[in-house]
């Protein structure tokens, strides 16, 4: 039997914010390097270096600088994609006269992904400016662009509320939005894909093909994200981080003038970490989401 739609609301939401805090905790150091390198693509040579810099100037912790605002951001994310994931099925559902309980092609699934991830953009957003933000305090400070003493969650809201009200956490939602809808279109259609080939060889259901299947199709979906959305990515890093100094450009302007000034190489920056921090994170993210989905299913079921 089905769950109630509510209830099965309330699941994708649970396991969504369960696969999002296994994400950033697997993946958060590499995350951090990332934003680094996106917004100073001539200070480090290359990840290894920037973490290794990191590690020596800050220590530990500066690896997990931004986690608070990052679990709230994947938290918050992935709750709100998986719930609207769901939500989305169904709409496809009908719009394809199709019952209720119909099972979905590959590419309808990533369709369902791209356009939940346009609501999840809403709340990723301010979350992720105070985790960006967080990353690369470092090397604002130590170039003098900002004052020091800015470097906790609390200062740095405070900070934006200052300059720019409320609508200050919203600075890149444009971007968000813009690397979103295609990226989780890749997103869940190469982790759908691959889930399918997975069971097609194994000569089994795709909710039964384990552990490890499910992990390199979560890697392999967010492989496939990164390189199709990079770029979006490194320009949406480089508004939140340096509107700290006052009013930024747009996305088009930012853009432009990176490629312009820096090359096209830069906007590419800090893309070995990400690739390299896509398979345990994402693999994680997926496992988390679909193991206690599925633990939360079964006790409905009995």
């Amino acid at each position: 039997m089905s769950p109630h739609p509510a209830v099965q609301a309330a699941i994708d939401l649970s396991a969504g914010a369960v696969g999002g805090a296994a994400c950033v905790l697997s993946g958060q150091p590499l995350d951090t390097a990332k934003v680094k390198m996106q917004t100073f693509p001539t200070l480090y040579r290359g990840f290894i270096h920037c973490i290794a810099s990191t590690y020596r100037q800050v220590g530990l912790r500066g690896l997990y600088q931004g986690t608070t605002p990052a679990l709230m951001a994947n938290i918050a994310e992935n709750s709100v994609l998986f719930m609207s994931y769901g939500f989305c099925q169904q709409v496809i559902r009908f719009a394809a006269g199709q019952d209720k309980a119909a099972v979905l092609s590959d590419i309808q699934k990533a369709c369902a992904g791209s356009v939940a991830s346009i609501f999840s953009s809403f709340v990723l957003c301010p979350t992720e400016l105070v985790k960006c933000r967080l990353q690369a305090m470092y090397e604002m400070e130590a170039s003098g662009k900002i004052a020091r003493g800015q470097n906790t969650v609390w200062s740095v809201m405070k900070t934006v509320m200052r300059q720019d009200g409320a609508a200050g956490f919203f600075q890149g939602l444009t971007t968000t939005i813009a690397r979103e809808v295609p990226g989780y279109f890749c997103f869940f259609g190469a982790y759908e894909l691959c889930r399918t080939t997975f069971a097609k060889h194994m000569k089994c259901e795709k909710d039964e093909i384990g552990v490890a299947p499910i992990v390199f199709s979560g890697g392999f979906g967010g492989a496939c994200l990164w390189l199709v959305v990079y770029p979006m990515d490194c320009v949406k890093s480089r508004i939140q981080v340096m509107s700290m100094m006052g009013k930024q450009a747009g996305f088009f302007k930012t853009f432009i003038g990176i490629a312009r000034s820096e090359g096209v190489r830069a906007l590419y920056s800090g893309l070995t970490p990400t690739m390299v921090r896509t398979f345990p994170a994402n693999g994680a993210l997926f496992l988390g989401y679909e193991v206690s989905r599925k633990l939360m299913m079964e006790q409905f079921d009995s």
